[in-house]
């Protein structure tokens, strides 16, 4: 043969593939391969090129050859077929990534097609083409393909299905815990799919899965997750960082639930924590680009974005981090780089979180509903009904903003935010403020520690002329909590009251703590203005303090 194809097999071995991808071309143009009678040869020639292509990420010119291939092997006489088909029985890799030389498998090459148009997100078109393989030719990662796309069609009831014959056959597959416990599984049932009795295998199988029960940890921890039940998750995976130390997949998922239950210090130790130990982890770091934001520590943010830029700057986590550099600058083109980022992976809930964040800022209440629903979709979470909540008060629907509270406090019972959103709605006017009260104290109940259930009722003492109430409530929580926002909060209220000089000396300490907080520096701008007996409420300040003195401390904390 003038191109032998088992030099090609040997250079995507060795990683070569321009090189394989080269002497393919010389492969599939060869006249023997040409030769009208060597069908076999030909599909064998356009398979192998379309792998070269694939692993150079070049997903449609694979797909085009795979297809060719596809075609000469069904112009192969049938009664050739059995002999190919029989060449084939042995156990080989369906990836793209192997280099058995055999005929090719119709089925195998199925999935290569699919695989492609998976990751150019052509879910429908992968979907077309694995459900063109019959069950039982299906080994476990074509059977994991199919789930997924299946869940992302929402064809929920089969990606169940299928993500639980994943688990029946090898209990270690993580991602379909996680997908299972996302789509509704509880721990039990999930646990129930892992082998319980010694099997073919023998008993050491058997030994070796009771020595891993803190797999069944997991899945509770995931479930929990699931069903919004935060504090019971992170007990859980704390509990399991205890036996496996400097677990990064543990620790980011301990980082991603303290923030979103707005532990915000403890989320960022976290987050730092397991970069300390792999400095090139891209998982999750769009939550930490957030909490960044949040704490305004501006440097930290522009270094994690330039770092991240440099692991891989595909990745959608990449580009909600570049959404929240750029929202101070630009926000524009920082609502570019969170739809650049929904693009990447239409499943990647913080791109919806930040989009409807960013169209909220630019009033453009609509739109931002559209995002926080999508976001709700996939998952619902404390952060996508927040972002829900405020949007209906920013549109003035009432109705359907508490609707959305109460549907957060139904799934989330034990949640103080979800019980302070409820408070939130009522306390947008002036009949519901003694409910709000209510609730918002009732979420301290629950959790003390909570300081924006805390800025709330502070604020809503002041809209109702209870400034000592407010001051009160404020210094108490300042004994237990040096936090900024407290600090903001009171020197707002003392400059309310003309207590100028108390208030200078809070705006002073929030910047102490926090010397990027942004509210504090423009009421201490606006303070010094009284100060000097200049108009603070002029047109050009008036907006910005009024925003601020009513909810932007605690809406930039809730929204994020």
């Amino acid at each position: 043969m003038e191109v032998p194809k088992d030099q090609i097999a040997t250079l995507l071995e060795n990683g070569l593939h321009d090189s394989a991808q080269m002497l393919g071309c010389f492969l599939v143009s060869s006249p023997t391969v040409n030769a009208e009678t060597n069908l076999h040869l030909k599909a064998e020639s356009q398979a192998l090129l379309g792998d070269t292509f694939f692993r150079e990420r070049e997903y449609r010119r694979a797909i085009h050859n795979y297809k060719q291939a596809l075609q000469y092997y069904k112009m192969i006489p049938k009664q050739n077929a059995p002999s190919s088909r029989s060449s084939l029985s042995s156990n080989r890799s369906s990836s793209p990534n192997s280099y058995n030389l055999s005929a090719i498998n119709e089925n195998e090459v199925k999935f290569k097609i699919a695989s492609c148009h998976y990751s150019l997100n052509e879910n429908k078109a992968a979907l077309v083409e694995m459900e063109g393989i019959p069950s039982k030719a299906r080994n476990l990662q074509m059977n994991l393909l199919l789930a997924k796309l299946y869940r992302n069609s929402r064809h929920n009831r089969a990606a169940v299905a299928i993500y639980k014959e994943c688990l029946r056959h090898c209990p270690f597959i993580i991602e379909a815990i996680t997908a299972l416990a996302e789509l509704g599984s509880t721990a039990k049932d999930i646990i129930s799919l892992f082998p319980q009795n010694p099997n073919r295998s023998g008993r050491a199988q058997y030994d070796h899965f009771e020595s891993c029960r803190w797999l069944q940890r997991y899945v509770e921890a995931q479930c929990c997750m699931a069903s919004n039940d935060y504090k019971g998750g992170l007990e859980l995976f704390e509990d399991l960082l205890q036996r496996f130390p400097n677990n990064i997949h543990l620790l980011l998922e301990i980082a991603k639930v303290e923030a979103i239950i707005g532990k915000n210090e403890e989320a960022i130790m976290n987050f730092e924590k397991a970069r300390s130990i792999d400095p090139y982890i891209i998982t999750y770091l769009d939550e930490y680009a957030m909490l960044l934001k949040i704490k305004s520590d501006h440097s930290k943010l522009n270094k994690l974005v330039h770092d991240l830029l440099n692991i891989d700057p595909a990745r959608p986590e990449v580009f909600v981090a570049l959404s929240v550099l750029w929202e101070r600058k630009d926000e524009r083109r920082a609502l570019s780089y969170a739809e650049q980022s929904i693009r990447i992976n239409e499943r990647h809930i913080p791109g919806y979180i930040m989009k409807g964040h960013l169209l909220l800022t630019m009033k453009r209440p609509e739109a931002a509903v559209v995002a926080f629903r999508g976001a709700q979709e996939l998952r619902p979470d404390i952060r996508s009904y927040q972002g829900l909540v405020h949007t209906y008060l920013a549109l003035s629907k009432i109705k359907e903003a508490l609707y959305a509270s109460r549907e957060a406090m139904k799934a989330m019972p034990q949640s103080a935010k979800a019980l302070k959103l409820v408070g939130d709605v009522h306390a947008s006017n002036s009949s519901g403020r003694e409910k709000a009260k209510k609730f918002y104290e009732s979420a301290l109940r629950l959790e003390p520690g909570y300081l924006g259930a805390a800025l709330a009722l502070a604020e809503l003492h002041v809209t109702e002329g209870r400034n000592v109430d407010a001051v009160s409530l404020l210094e108490r929580y300042l004994v237990d909590w040096a936090d900024d926002s407290l600090h903001v909060k009171l020197a707002q209220v003392f400059a309310a009251t003309n207590s100028l000089q108390d208030a200078l000396l809070h705006y002073q300490d929030a910047l102490r703590l926090n010397p990027q907080n942004e509210a504090a520096k423009r009421g201490l701008e606006r303070l010094e203005k009284q100060m000097k007996g200049v108009d603070p409420d002029a047109p050009e300040d008036d907006d910005d303090n009024d925003v601020e003195d009513a909810d932007g401390d605690q809406e930039e904390a809730e929204l994020l």
